[in-house]
């Protein structure tokens, strides 16, 4: 039996679904096949083949133009003009590494700290998530003198040895790390008789406890505020400070992984922490850092960063570079200059609210969560036992993909709609989105 990883598996193409395509589909798909490695996927039962992009929209080789749902890497609007201009301007000058002084990540430092709590005052740079991921674990072994990691049960940190070790997102396929430890996500749909923050928080100790039965010592508490990989569980704001109270209590740090819900795109806060009243130890982050450049960042308490680099030096070629900077750089200028944390957050509830009109409509929209333009459109068969209808989500996407909408699915049983358009989805795309959203159910439902 074929092991299926929960984040790369639900939304693939299959080698089944072949003699569905079209030639030149096909073609392409076979030539992937025979020169990329296996453990490559692709979204959708029939595959775009996108060639272009400009905002919130993508155009395939046809010409046919589709709304980015999904998109959260170029995550203020795709081939956006600030960035583009950027990268080419420090491309002419120099490009090198850090090991040599350079303005442009100081005066990058000095900017995006100015947006984190006071207590998070060093700057540490690599070019993806996973590396950021990874040197937080380390820093966090150094600081706690402990290997136990606590991730929720659908998390997905990275692909480096140590974050694929607490990505269980990944599939059965790829193991665990011996010292991770997975928490019950704190999914408010079907746990709305409990105080969230009481039961995370109970759930959190349970299994520093159990690492303390086994001879762990706990080292840290690694989460995606608004959990995205169990399904876009954002909670109720605060509900997290009582589990992160929990961390600090018994020796550990508390990472931040802000990848998916940081940069504005909660709209209620700049970082997706900050919803919680929480202070991390470690921020992390990447993929929207750049807007499709790869550059990402760790950003931690100077007590707390001391514990690794105070003995062990760090080097990352590219980590940093000035191309990269500068990319990062405009992509901070244009959030704060477009007010865009505020417009994710206006344009998000309008779209949760329209969404919500689909909710009456239709029996199978149990739940419709998020916030700002992270959104969550959970589908059931049963909407008073909430049971699960995975069939029915991939469908959705499937329908949505012919009807020039992408998207993709989240959550432990595949049937929750991962709506999280860059920032540059505007209030007129609503409709395009609610609207085939109605068109796709109807016929699903019919």
């Amino acid at each position: 039996m074929k092991i299926r990883s929960t984040i790369m598996d639900t939304n693939s193409f299959r080698a089944e679904d072949a003699a569905a395509l079209d030639a030149t589909t096909r073609e392409l798909t076979e030539r992937r096949a025979h020169n990329l490695g296996a453990s490559y996927r692709l979204f959708y039962r029939d595959p775009v083949h996108l060639v272009r992009g400009k905002g919130q929209y993508l155009w395939d080789a046809e010409g046919k133009k589709y709304l980015d749902v999904y998109n959260n890497v170029a995550s203020i609007g795709h081939c956006h003009p600030a960035v583009v201009d950027a990268v080419h301007e420090q491309m002419l000058q120099l490009n090198t590494h850090t090991r040599y002084l350079h303005e442009r990540i100081l005066d990058y430092s000095e900017a995006i700290l100015a947006t984190l709590p006071p207590e998070i005052d060093r700057a540490m740079y690599m070019c993806t998530g996973s590396e950021a991921n990874d040197l937080a674990i380390r820093i966090a072994r150094a600081w706690s003198g402990g290997t136990g990691i606590i991730v929720t049960h659908e998390a997905y940190h990275g692909t480096s040895d140590l974050t694929s070790g607490v990505s269980p997102a990944l599939g059965s396929g790829q193991p665990l790390s011996s010292t991770t430890r997975l928490v019950n996500a704190p999914d408010h749909y079907r746990k709305d008789d409990v105080d969230l923050g009481d039961w995370f928080a109970a759930e959190m100790q349970k299994q520093i406890d159990d690492m303390q039965m086994h001879g762990i010592k706990f080292a840290g508490f690694l989460a995606d505020s608004i959990f995205s990989s169990d399904g876009v569980l954002p909670g109720d704001r605060g509900f997290l400070k009582k589990a992160v109270e929990v961390v600090h209590r018994n020796g550990g740090i508390f990472i931040a992984d802000e990848v998916q819900p940081g940069f504005a795109r909660t709209g209620e806060t700049f970082w997706g922490f900050a919803r919680h009243g929480v202070v991390p130890d470690i921020v992390t982050t990447g993929k929207p850092m750049g807007n499709g450049i790869p550059v990402s960042g760790l950003f931690a308490r100077k007590d707390v960063l001391a514990a690794f680099s105070d003995k062990i030096p760090y080097f990352n070629t590219f980590g940093g570079n000035p191309v990269s900077m500068a990319a990062a750089q405009a992509v901070l200028k244009v959030i704060v200059g477009e007010n865009l944390q505020k417009h994710s957050l206006d344009v998000g509830r309008q779209l949760q609210d329209e969404l919500k009109t689909l909710q009456d409509k239709y029996d199978v929209v149990g739940d419709v969560r998020g916030a700002g333009l992270f959104i969550g459109l959970e589908l059931v068969s049963d909407r008073r036992l909430k049971t699960p209808d995975k069939v029915l989500a991939l469908d959705l996407v499937e329908a949505l993909r012919h009807d020039g909408v992408l998207t993709s699915v989240a959550g432990p049983y595949g049937n929750v709609l991962k709506l999280r358009p860059p920032l540059s989805f505007q209030f007129e795309d609503i409709d395009w989105l609610v609207g085939a959203l109605d068109r796709g159910l109807s016929t699903l439902t019919r």
